[in-house]
């Protein structure tokens, strides 16, 4: 859908006062009670109190209950208190995946501050960007991650490194501090992409984010949940993850990267680790209907969004034993994470699109044309949003939030004019939809350059812009272009100023200034932009990138054994090129982790090695990708060659820790240790001699149901 497409009010039917009064009214009665005027931190502090043993967070072989977290959490607040942390005062944040990450934010919060997610993973010019764009003075990081900061900005910025000052964190009190700060403070800023060259800082107050979690019409969030954190937490995702789950007295389960992009493994982690809740983006959706379709039948609640949906990949995820609900979720960082939901059940033979459904509570649409006029149902319009998730609106840019956050023209439609400021505006998306009749909203394009790779919101010309600023670049044009289904990718269409620019060259300088997530997978040079006769670049006749390999600073070199030729194979035909050498590096080919996990799963198909995901991120190349295939290989013969010996059953055996632990608790508390009962009703007629040998074979097979646990001189053994 193009601009030329988006409908002028002077070409739409009247709408009738039936009809305004159902746009306005009807489909945007979504007002729900819910603790507006109290702090996040001030929330988790009551699950504290509620159940202080409860496991809040876990992550890998990590525990921490609400008790122990929120302890931390305290001790690490005064510390930065003592730092000048305060109200509206910006915290960055610099920590790999792990528990820290959570009792770091909620630190800040209960210091009374706002976090400001500092991806260790961004090239250290952006980082630099964005810490002195915000003002930040005070950082938290860890040991490894220093250097990611820039030297300049560690003579400006207090940095807290969590390992080197835990000493000194650890002499601060563990109780709750007094509250400081209302929920019309700060609670976060996540930048996003901007179109002007430099990401913009998204201000969102505490207010937006219990809108979110709390009382809310798309999930009831409860203490039995265990909620996945599966993003990382500069994608507002986090937001509804981690808040979602520490508000409502459920469990946090940090899953690592590797096991996000191995669908086996992600299968094993969502049973053995029980998860009920899990958010994917819609690239990475998409990508595990196709492969494993079967890897969310264990799940609660699903939730799925952030770019267009491939309603295939819905289809195959319905028809291989569903979670129990599965969401299309849709919403701008502005809105505060999600603004609409649609419950999928089914999708209709033809469907070429799955709808992003209603509003969130508390939240209002309006599908508006370009006098920001309703629309009729069925009619495209640009979609404003308005209610109580509303961010506070850029960073410092107050230009740009008063252009994209407008006064509301509709503010007594839903009866006296409001009071509170966030009921006073709308903030005009950019998206292109339209009502359908049943009430639901469909996503039909954008008006503007913005897209969404892979879940993460791009605007092309901040990447198009930064492309001019080098010396042999005179014009740049970024496009998306879709060859496979599911597989975006952008490219960089150059035109030289005086000199013809080394593609080797121009894709090394933007690595250092540009996220992963934003680089171009292909570039080409053209002598001029094809026009429209409006004068405007004509992007529908721009070429594809040729399937030669591309301009790199390595020669090219042919595979020299089988397990070479079979990779090239591989890379060949998941990357779209015709000639690819062992030394050319994945990632200056268009790889990204998507692709990467692609690879993975070939080479168990092919070569029966399992990968994990960082293996590709340290061995980049053919050459080095077989090397590690080849040393698994041997290492799989070698253990073929050693056969399991049988253990000895007689005599008084060891117990695990987790029995010793279970005894000991039993001395201490008769009949108090961990005990599981359950009652079966059979129906029918019950063949009690089947039934009988089924359980005699169990307790053969399982001989921890022939095993006791006698006491020698106070200590358990274990006799089978």
């Amino acid at each position: 859908m193009s601009e030329q497409n988006y409908t002028k009010g002077k070409n739409l039917p009247i709408i009738t006062t039936d009809e305004q009064h159902k746009l306005l009214v009807e489909w945007n009665d979504t007002q729900t009670d819910y603790p507006k005027d109290r702090c996040i931190h001030q929330l988790f502090e009551e699950q504290v109190a509620k159940s202080p043993d409860a496991i809040a967070l876990s992550f890998k072989d990590q525990q921490l209950t609400y008790r122990e977290l929120n302890a931390q959490a305290n001790q690490l607040a005064q510390h930065l208190k003592s730092l000048g942390v305060g109200p509206e005062v910006l915290v960055g944040i610099c920590v790999g995946r792990s528990p820290e990450i959570v009792m770091g934010l909620l630190a800040i919060l209960k210091a009374g501050g706002a976090y400001v997610p500092l991806d260790p993973t961004y090239p250290t010019e952006r980082l630099s960007y964005m810490i002195k764009d915000a003002h930040i003075k005070v950082i938290l990081t860890q040991q490894q991650l220093i250097e990611r900061l820039g030297q300049s900005q560690q003579q400006e910025v207090r940095v807290v490194c969590l390992e080197a000052q835990r000493d000194a964190i650890n002499l601060h009190t563990q109780e709750n501090l007094p509250n400081s700060t209302t929920s019309e403070n700060l609670a976060y800023v996540i930048y996003t992409s901007g179109s002007t060259g430099q990401p913009k800082g998204v201000a969102v107050p505490h207010r937006a984010v219990n809108r979110l979690v709390i009382n809310t019409n798309y999930i009831q969030l409860t203490p039995r949940d265990r909620v996945a954190q599966a993003s990382n937490i500069s994608f507002d995702a986090a937001t509804f993850e981690i808040w979602g789950a520490l508000l409502q007295g459920a469990q946090l389960v940090g899953l690592p990267k590797d096991i996000l992009l191995s669908p086996q493994d992600l299968a094993a982690q969502i049973q053995t680790q029980n998860i009920s809740v899990l958010f994917l983006t819609t690239a990475l959706f998409n990508q595990l209907a196709r492969t494993v379709p079967q890897v969310f039948q264990n799940l609660g609640t699903l939730l799925f969004g952030g770019e267009s949906v491939d309603p295939q990949s819905v289809k195959e995820v319905l028809r291989n034993n569903p979670p129990q609900r599965l969401l299309h979720v849709y919403g701008p960082t502005e809105n505060t994470t999600f603004s609409s939901w649609y419950l999928v059940k089914e999708v209709p033979e033809g469907a070429t699109n799955i709808p992003i459904g209603r509003p969130l509570s508390n939240t209002q649409f309006y599908v508006l044309d370009q006098a920001r006029q309703l629309v009729p149902v069925g009619v495209p319009g640009e979609l404003y949003l308005g209610g109580e998730g509303l961010a506070r609106g850029y960073l410092n840019r107050q230009a740009l939030t008063e252009a994209k956050f407008i006064p509301n023209p509709f503010t007594t439609a839903l009866g006296e004019a409001p009071q509170k400021p966030e009921q006073q505006r709308l903030y005009k998306t950019g998206d292109l939809v339209r009502y359908l009749p049943d009430g639901n909203i469909e996503f039909l394009g954008r008006i503007d350059n913005q897209v969404k790779i892979r879940g993460f919101r791009i605007e092309l010309g901040e990447i198009e812009a930064l492309l001019t600023q080098h010396p042999t670049i005179g014009e740049a044009v970024l496009v998306v272009r879709e060859e496979l289904p599911g597989d975006k990718r952008l490219v960089a269409y150059l035109v030289p100023s005086d000199q013809r620019p080394v593609l080797s060259e121009i894709r090394e300088w933007i690595k250092e200034k540009l996220p992963d997530y934003m680089l171009p997978s292909a570039f080409v040079v053209l002598e001029k932009l094809p026009l429209t006769p409006n004068g405007k670049v004509d992007r529908k006749a721009l070429p594809a990138p040729a399937k030669t390999r591309p301009d790199l600073d390595v020669p090219w070199v042919a595979p020299r054994n089988g397990v070479e030729e079979k990779l090239v194979s591989i890379w060949s035909e998941i990357l779209g090129f015709e000639e690819i050498g062992i030394h050319d590096n994945l990632f200056d080919l268009g790889g990204h982790s998507l692709i990467a996990t692609q690879i993975i799963t070939r080479i168990w198909d092919i070569f029966q090695v399992k990968l994990l995901l960082h293996n590709l991120f340290e061995a980049t190349t053919i050459a080095q990708l077989s090397q590690l295939i080849q040393q698994a290989q041997t290492s799989q013969e070698e253990s073929q060659l050693l056969a399991i010996q049988p253990m000895v059953r007689e005599g008084n055996l060891p117990v695990s820790f987790a029995q010793e632990r279970v005894y000991f608790i039993e001395q201490l508390a008769p009949n108090r240790a961990y005990q599981f009962q359950s009652t079966l009703r059979f129906k029918g007629q019950l063949d009690v001699s089947v039934l009988e040998k089924t359980l005699t074979e169990i307790v053969r097979r399982h001989e921890i149901f022939r095993t006791t646990l006698p006491a020698v001189e106070g200590r358990p053994f274990q006799v089978i």
